[in-house]
């Protein structure tokens, strides 16, 4: 994944820059290791062709909810999608923010999220055609987008 995730490209909307392959072993041990809080799950997956089974990126979810959840008493899960620069541009962010958002759907998620920053057009192409919509929220600078399955 350090050669996938390598480029410096990759963070241009986001900030910072690419994790050496120490930090994300690092980060990948957090992530195993399991959300502090019991109320939170993190849900991560390694993006591969079908052909050859390489990795080309990454998808997440960050899933709240249940009946811990006193404000909502429903599971929402915050996504996200990086795929790699050499892989772009060919629909596979899509296919796999499409897959994410109905596998969440399918386990009773209701409410589905994510940030995009105003400028990164190509992400929020992702996010509207796996079924989000923009909403008036700005968090940190990005555009939450929004889809919910309560109407």
């Amino acid at each position: 994944m350090a050669r996938v995730l390598g480029d410096a490209r990759l963070h241009e909307f986001t900030g910072g820059a690419p994790a050496s392959t120490a930090g994300l072993r690092a980060r990948y041990e957090r992530l195993v290791a399991g959300a502090p809080d019991p109320a939170v799950s993190w849900l991560n997956w390694i993006v591969r062709l079908r052909a050859t089974g390489e990795a080309i990126g990454t998808v997440q979810a960050t899933v709240t909810g249940g009946l811990q959840t006193a404000s909502t008493g429903y599971l929402t899960a915050g996504v996200a999608w990086v795929i790699g620069m050499p892989w772009q541009g060919r629909g596979y962010a899509t296919e796999a923010a499409r897959g994410l958002v109905s596998w969440l759907l399918g386990q009773g998620v209701v409410m589905i999220t994510a940030c995009v920053h105003p400028d990164h057009l190509a992400s929020a192409r992702v996010a509207a055609r796996a079924g989000l919509s923009p909403t008036d929220r700005v968090i940190d600078g990005e555009t939450v987008w929004r889809l919910s399955a309560r109407q």
